[in-house]
């Protein structure tokens, strides 16, 4: 545990500082109260670039929450900072007490602020106490839904809540040299993830006419064992059959994915499909699988628009060669986060 004061945002003590009760209890009693403005979207802002970090004894396998008090109303604006802080996987719990009577509403930098700040706007996160009297009455509600860690919504973020699935073209085409290129490129997406057993999971196929799993989701539970093996996944060589890997890959993959994660399918291919795709893909998309279609070289543009979950310019992308593959990583990591954060807040 650490506080944060809001006024002149300043750590008095951070998740390392006591480690028992008893100091912790000792350190809030000797919190003096300074004044000033309540400035609760600088102080949000500071708790994500200062905080949670490991050096102040931040721990990988807990939730960062926060739990802000504002008496009043905030005198700047939360929105952008709680957004920020949401996408950093920061729990935002909002206690409010005494709010503005009605001929001081006119004050109110923004409007609604609770809900613009909090996790969730389906009440879980805010707690509104009519004044400091009644502020022991939140304890036990407040305790109960942190401690509800099913429940911490902003714990997941784009980077830790996915079963991602590589489908990856090693037909005769692509040859040895360029599909150590494409494992160099699915190595290089892989790193940007926060990969666990309980976080960010990834799995491999390898298709020409037929599919092999290279690895599956439970297989490897860490991002050393992860990229060890993608470098030792072995060219195969033949035709290119992407409809029947599509197929494949929801059978043997997918069915294994969490209720709880993100389904991600990043599929690279050098060429035209000997088989039909658009069958195979309208299937993945049904079953909820978000479909990236990577093409290289001679892969025909309208069918990974067609395979690429809608719309297409999202989640399709061509490249001329394979070594321009690693252009792209930033800008699919950018597109996966940005629609995971755009996804409704209720």
């Amino acid at each position: 545990m650490g506080v944060i004061m809001i006024d002149n945002p300043a750590t008095h003590f951070n998740l390392k500082t006591h480690m028992n009760s008893r100091d912790l209890k000792t350190a809030i009693e000797k919190i003096t109260q300074r004044g000033g403005l309540s400035n609760v979207g600088r102080a949000i802002s500071f708790v994500t670039k200062n905080f949670f970090s490991k050096a102040n004894g931040n721990r990988s396998s807990a939730p960062n929450v926060v739990v802000v008090m504002v008496d009043g109303w905030p005198t700047d604006k939360v929105e952008e900072a709680s957004r920020l802080a949401r996408e950093s996987g920061i729990n935002i719990f909002f206690i409010t007490i005494e709010g503005a009577a009605e001929n001081e509403k006119q004050y109110v930098v923004e409007p609604n602020f609770a809900n613009k700040a909090v996790c969730r706007t389906n009440g879980f996160y805010s707690f509104h106490v009519q004044s400091w009297f009644g502020l022991h009455k939140t304890l036990q509600p407040l305790v109960k839904r942190v401690c509800d860690t099913d429940r911490l919504a902003c714990s997941k973020t784009c980077l830790n809540s996915a079963d991602i699935g590589f489908i990856i073209d090693g037909s005769s085409s692509v040859g040895t040299g360029n599909f150590r290129t494409v494992l160099q490129f699915v190595t290089n997406l892989t790193k940007e993830f926060e990969i666990s057993d309980t976080d960010t999971r990834v799995g491999a196929v390898q298709y020409t006419y037929e599919q092999r799993l290279e690895f599956g989701f439970d297989q490897y539970s860490s991002k050393p064992d992860i990229l060890n093996a993608i470098k030792r996944v072995g060219y195969w060589s033949g035709g290119t059959s992407t409809g029947a890997a599509i197929n494949f890959a929801l059978e043997q993959l997918f069915k294994k994915s969490k209720p709880n994660k993100r389904k991600l399918m990043i599929l690279i291919t050098d060429g035209r499909s000997y088989d039909d795709v658009r069958i195979p893909a309208m299937a993945a998309h049904l079953k909820g699988v978000i479909t990236y279609a990577i093409g290289v070289a001679w892969a025909a543009q309208e069918e990974l628009e067609v395979i690429a979950t809608h719309p297409a310019r999202d989640h399709s992308f061509f490249v001329d060669e394979f070594d321009n593959l690693y252009q792209y990583v930033p800008r699919i990591i950018q597109n996966i986060c940005t629609e995971f954060n755009s996804q409704p807040r209720n």
